[in-house]
């Protein structure tokens, strides 16, 4: 399965994606989030399920469900926009309240067993070139924080050249 996070208003998702596939989930700006608290309700009380209720308490069920994550997002400051920020905060279910060493860095072990493949997909008209070595060092981290077998990121001026690219 494809869980795809995205930023788009519904015209421009509807735009872009056209009929997905059955088997991807898309989560965009029309659903429900709130902002992730930090009371590790998702670790201690209900493991893997966030305590908050709203469109996104399983979110760490669906990532772990997924076989690919392809996020595609306003690139602001070399990271990502506010939405897509706070569906990755809200993805602190999907990792157990135990820490490892990974290449150097701490990181949260396993809940789940899959490994995803992370596709990253910027988008803006400015984007300068040290604002791009942030967001593919920012990419590469999320990468090994998720687990991810892979990671891509790509650069676009607007929705159009990267509709073409998807063609």
């Amino acid at each position: 399965m494809k869980l795809i996070i995205h930023d788009l208003n519904q015209s421009e998702a509807d735009r872009l994606f056209g009929q997905h596939p059955d088997d991807a989930i898309l989560i965009g700006k029309d659903q429900e989030i709130h902002q992730c608290v930090g009371c590790f309700g998702c670790w201690i009380e209900t493991p893997g399920l966030c305590k908050i209720k709203d469109d996104f308490s399983d979110i760490g069920k669906r990532m772990a469900q997924s076989d690919e994550v392809e996020i595609i997002s306003h690139c602001l400051y070399g990271g990502f926009s506010p939405f897509v920020k706070n569906v990755l905060d809200r993805t602190l279910p999907y990792h157990q309240p135990y820490f490892t060493i990974r290449d150097g860095e701490m990181h949260q072990k396993d809940r789940y067993k899959n490994h995803v493949n992370l596709s990253v997909r910027f988008y803006g008209e400015d984007i300068t070139l040290p604002e791009k070595t942030t967001a593919e060092r920012f990419v590469e981290y999320n990468g090994v924080d998720l687990h991810a077998q892979s990671h891509t990121v790509s650069f676009y001026k607007n929705l159009e050249e990267m509709e073409a690219q998807r063609r």
